[in-house]
Order: C-alpha cells, then structure tokens, then sequence
C-alpha cells in the first residue's frame, strides 16, 4: 500500500497545455537530501520517501499508483528572442498537494529524462546545478523570499554528458504552480483565446482568487502579477541576489523566485555585475534586474490584451496603466527594506539621499554587499566606539547614518541591533563556498560540504559562533566569476 498519493489538477486543462510522459528509469538511484521539515509540511511521509518506493519516485523511475507526470507547454523570450515553442524539457509535473497552511503546492521532477519538449536534449540533470539549487532555494526561503523549494536530491547512478561526463541527478521542486509568463505567450503566439482565457481563470483561482470578484478579473490578475513581481525582485536587490536568466519563462505568475540556474549572490557591490556565462551584454546585470522584471510583464500584458478589452485599441492604454504602476511599487518596496536594514522605522525626506550616498560609497570602496549590511548591524557601528574593520572607509557616511538614527526617538541600541539582523543576513551561498561543495560531492561523492553550507545557509539571520569563515568574502584568488545553468 503506497503512502503516496497527488492531485493532478492541471491534467483538467485541454491536453494541449501539456504532454503525458513515458518514464526514463535509471539504474541506481540513491537518496543524497530529503527536506523531512518541508515533507511533513506538505503531508508528505519522510519515511515512505526515503524508502525504494519513494526513491523510484523521486528519481522518475516508477510512480505510485494513480501519479501521471506530465510535462507543461511553454513559450518564452530568451534574451530578447521569442521561442514560440520552449515546455518542460527536463521537467515532470506530479501532481498537486496541500501543504498545513491550506495552500495547494506543486512538486515537480527536475532532470527525470526526456519528454515532448526536450528537443534535442537528454531531459537529464548534473549533480552540480541540482545542489546549487537546493542551497540557493533553501537559503531564500529561509531569508524570506517568495521562492520554489527543494523536497529532496537524488544521485540516478548514471553519468550526463556536458563538456565532460557528470553524475547525473534529480531535484524534486515544491512550487505555488509552474504558470510562467510564457505559458500565457505560448497561447497568445497561437492565437488561441480560448486557450488564453481557459490558462487565466486557472490561474485566478490558484493564485489570485479575489480577482475573480472585480469587474475585470483578467486586469486584476495583471495588476496582482506586477506588484507580486515588484515586491519579488525588490526583496532580491536587497539581498544582493542576481537570478541570472530573468527570461519570460522563467518568471512565475505567483510571484515566487524559479529556475535557480546561473544565479549567485553579489559580493562587492557593483550594479553592473553578471554571474551567467552567456550573458555577455549584462541584460540580466544585478542593477537591470527591475527594468527586465518590467520588461517580461509588458510580454505579459500584450499576451493578455484579447482579455482586457473588446480591441487591441481599447486595451493597450489599459495595460499600460497597470504596467506603469510597477515602478512606484518597486520603490516603495525596495526603499521601505532600505531603510529596515539600515534601523529606520520612519520616513524622512534626506532618506533617500541617504541611501543612495550609501550605495555609491560600497561601490567606490568596493565593499562586500552583504558584510557591509550586517556590520552596521552591531552596536559598535551603531554608537561610534567599535566600527567593524569592513566599515573603515564610510566614515563621513557612519557620521551622517547616527545623526538620521538620532531622528528616531528612543530605541535603544540592542532592540535596533536585533531588528536589523533580522533583515541583514550574516550568511549567504558565496559561489566561492557553493563550487568547492559542488567539487566535493561530484569528484569525491562527498556531501559533507552540501550538508555544512546547507546547514549554515538556512539560518541566515544566526549569528552562529564557529562558522565565521562561512561568512567572509572571498579573497581575491577564490572569486568565482560565472556560474553555469546545467542544461
């Protein structure tokens, strides 16, 4: 008796939304990480997971009883260039479940083999990319940020061939669903309202079911989207992460952050930084990563015209209305967590020179993003007497800083040094600690370094004594200047 079982909601949508899978087995699929925190919240069963049955699962090689993968049609723009026709390529949707909170949750295989949309693709995962995600997906979650989840990693006991043999791998992701922008471009590319409106009154009632109730549903799910994506990448520049793909297909309608491919943290502060290989030109640069958020939900307006009016006339001054609120959203959201991480709990006209004159001085002194934010968090950069070393060069804006928080009326030092490091993490996934785990495990199959990071990672707020070096930048010899998808 399987202690496994999945609604498959999406299968109720016309099959052309998605293509039934045939499975690819593998020969020697063994458990590398289950998320037993993440399982049981969904109501999964740690241990039937762990066990052959659910390992089978979990490496797409037998489903329980009643689970029918399917892989899902996409669309999307891929630095700029349409691809009328993209899908889940290496991708197997499972089924739907409800997780404690009362939310319906998608898991999803990653690297389960090929399906209708793999071209000429093998549908498989290296170990490496896999365990990147887990870290990095796991870390933003436990930072707070809107993301996809990692349930569990599996090693298939087979090789892939990149550039070189590679293990090959599973991730099974958890997602509030899978709809990108480009599923809603691949029906509008067609032509196929009814498959537009059939895609959006799902996605209403997924995601945003109080659309359903206004006047026009279709314009509020794009108003709902804009300002999910605007809180979403705000909380990334805060944190200094760089998605490295902002590609249409790899925006999700629920305003959750997917698709961790070339993605990295940003050590020294610089807007102009790039972490994917081919992106040569910095369309997806650390400071372009509003503008390109913009970018992707103007595709997904012209997507959605047929829906917002009767003509294409009457509906584009509609969509740019909502469109244009996206940039008022941003700043209240990204201003609002400046300030929090700076101690601020009122709003001053000189703040946003303030924050600004900031920036700029991590720029010239080529400081550390995330170190910099969390040494202003400690009481010696708060009263003046012991700066932290990584502080030495703000001087003139340390001065300035504590005459702003002299503003603030009585909050004594340790409540603002304890709110503050509840936003301005001490540790991130640095790419100079995710590539030697990524070494360890796939030449010496050591996960003991995936184990450490992933530890220390999902307790980002932690002050943690004895994992200092886990928080420092890398040197100048350790940087690691591009990260790879995987594909």
């Amino acid at each position: 008796m399987t202690s496994f079982s999945l609604r498959q909601t999406y299968s109720q949508l016309p099959d052309y939304f998605y293509a039934s899978a045939a499975l690819s087995p593998v020969t020697a699929p063994q458990l590398i990480k289950l998320n037993v925190p993440l399982a049981k919240s969904l109501g999964l069963d740690p241990v039937w997971l762990s066990g052959s049955e659910g390992v089978a699962m979990l490496s797409g090689s037998h489903m329980p009883p009643g689970v029918q993968p399917l892989a899902l049609a996409y669309a999307g723009h891929q630095f700029g260039h349409f691809v009328p026709q993209l899908g889940d390529g290496r991708a197997l949707l499972l089924g739907d479940v409800t997780d404690a909170s009362g939310h319906v949750r998608e898991i999803q295989l990653k690297g389960s083999g090929r399906t209708a949309y793999s071209r000429r693709g093998d549908g498989r995962a290296a170990l490496g990319p896999v365990l990147r995600e887990y870290v990095v997906s796991e870390a933003m979650a436990a930072m707070g940020i809107p993301t996809t989840r990692a349930l569990a990693a599996v090693v298939t006991g087979e090789q892939v061939m990149r550039e070189t043999p590679l293990p090959g791998a599973v991730m099974t992701r958890v997602a509030a669903s899978h709809i990108r922008v480009g599923t809603f471009q691949f029906f509008a590319a067609r032509q196929d309202l009814t498959g537009l409106r059939l895609l959006a009154d799902y996605a209403i009632a997924r995601h945003y079911p109080d659309a359903a109730q206004t006047p026009a549903p279709y314009l509020s799910l794009l108003e709902q989207v804009i300002a999910a994506q605007a809180d979403l990448v705000a909380q990334w520049m805060l944190k200094g992460f760089i998605h490295g793909v902002m590609n249409t297909d790899n925006m999700a309608i629920s305003g959750e952050t997917i698709d961790y491919g070339p993605c990295a943290f940003m050590e020294q502060y610089d807007t102009s930084t790039v972490f994917s290989f081919i992106d040569e030109r910095g369309r997806y640069a650390y400071g372009n990563q509003p503008s390109m958020a913009l970018w992707n939900l103007t595709r997904l307006a012209e997507a959605l015209l047929p829906l917002l009016a009767d003509d294409e006339e009457q509906a584009v001054p509609v969509a740019q209305q909502a469109l244009a609120t996206f940039e008022g959203r941003f700043q209240e959201t990204y201003l609002a967590g400046l300030r929090a991480k700076l101690g601020l709990t009122t709003v001053q006209p000189e703040d946003t020179g303030l924050l600004r004159s900031l920036l700029e001085t991590m720029q010239a002194q080529e400081a550390d993003f995330t170190e910099t934010f969390r040494a202003l968090s400690s009481e010696g950069a708060i009263n003046g007497e012991t700066v932290p070393e990584s502080l030495a060069g703000f001087g003139a804006w340390l001065d300035r800083w504590r005459q702003r928080l002299a503003q603030e009326g009585e909050v004594s030092v340790s409540t603002r040094v304890d709110a503050m490091k509840q936003v301005n993490p001490a540790f991130i996934p640095r790419n100079h600690l995710v590539e030697p785990m990524i070494k360890a495990a796939v030449e010496d199959s050591d996960f003991s370094p995936f184990e450490d990071l992933l530890a220390v990672c999902t307790r980002p707020y932690d002050d943690q004594p004895g994992k200092e070096a886990y928080g420092r930048p890398a040197q100048a010899s350790e940087r690691v200047r591009y990260t790879f998808c995987g594909t």
